[in-house]
């Protein structure tokens, strides 16, 4: 066999191999792309503390509500207190105007 034959047949293996390497790292990238990263395990635990949110939700709502029936309160007083004002001021008007 001539050196050249010998050359020609390295050259066409390292061609076949170059092939295989991309073939390798390009299955690795894919297997890399379509693995998902784990997300960590949490380090403390979470307290739910159950009870007190929901006495701290109660005792808030109430809160509201009563502050809600109070103002609700103070504007009907003020609706009552301006007729009353409005009715007075129209019997005056009327006993001031000249007939």
């Amino acid at each position: 066999m001539s050196s050249f034959d010998e050359a020609k047949r390295e050259a066409a293996d390292a061609a076949a191999n170059s092939d295989q390497l991309a073939e390798i790292v390009a299955l690795l990238k894919a297997q890399q792309l379509t693995q998902q990263p784990q997300p960590p395990a949490p380090t403390t635990p979470q307290s739910t503390g159950g009870a007190a949110k929901w006495i701290g939700i109660g005792i808030g709502g109430s809160i509201f509500l009563v502050a809600f029936a109070v103002s609700a309160v103070a504007v009907a007083i003020t609706a009552v207190a301006l007729t009353i004002c409005l009715l007075v001021l129209r019997a005056m008007w009327q006993d001031i105007k000249p007939k």
